[in-house]
């Protein structure tokens, strides 16, 4: 699955808008339930459960990564402005 997470990884970015991202994970979904309905599983079968939890749980780490880059970078602008502020005032 670290595969699968790594190319969903790759389609989103932290530019992107929640809607955006959005639009990608319902293009993922998608795929999936096709693969399922080619393969032939039912919506019982235990494996669409488990494959469908799998990209719910990759969507949520990917989106998990994603606030902690966003989090980094109002850091570091935070950061670089309070130094600004202090050389200035020095």
């Amino acid at each position: 699955m670290s595969e699968f997470a790594d190319l969903v990884a790759s389609a989103v970015n932290p530019s992107m808008t929640r809607d955006e991202r959005e639009a990608v994970y319902a293009v993922v979904k998608e795929a999936l339930q096709r693969l399922q309905e080619r393969e032939g599983l039912g919506a019982d079968d235990p494996r669409t459960a488990l494959q469908q939890h799998l990209i719910e749980e990759t969507i949520r780490d990917v989106e998990a990564d994603i606030a902690r880059v966003i989090s980094m970078e109002k850091l570091e602008r935070a950061f670089a402005a309070q130094n600004a502020s202090d050389a200035g005032a020095g």
